[in-house]
């Protein structure tokens, strides 16, 4: 898991699985750029090959940070399985995904205009 800085705001990679063991590193590093106080951050999840319900749940509690403090969530995600565990789960109703963490810096724009 690394973190840069994007063109509107930070952006955390993440590679191989998003799960119970890797899940509370992401908490507390989105945790703490928010605490920092990023509004905008894109996490990108192109190199995760799984995500389970731990992962889905470090994503939400760091989504509903971001939307106290008039913040915006986004992910770049690829793969399809990976999709679907955010579609079955009706998250993806809720953050948005994005194809590429470019796609997500530019939906980023047009969500807080």
């Amino acid at each position: 898991m690394t973190t840069r800085q994007g063109r509107v705001g930070p952006v955390i990679e993440v590679a191989g699985d998003l799960d119970m063991a890797s899940s509370p590193q992401l908490r507390d590093r989105l945790l703490e750029v928010v605490e920092t106080g990023a509004r905008t951050v894109v996490v990108d999840l192109t190199q995760v090959g799984f995500v389970d319900s731990s992962g889905l749940g470090a994503l939400v509690l760091v989504y509903k940070s971001l939307q106290e403090r008039d913040g915006w969530l986004g992910l770049a995600v690829v793969r399809q399985s990976i999709r679907n565990v955010f579609s079955i789960t009706s998250v993806d109703r809720v953050i948005p995904l994005f194809d590429t963490v470019r796609a997500a810096e530019d939906g980023s724009e047009a969500a807080v205009r």
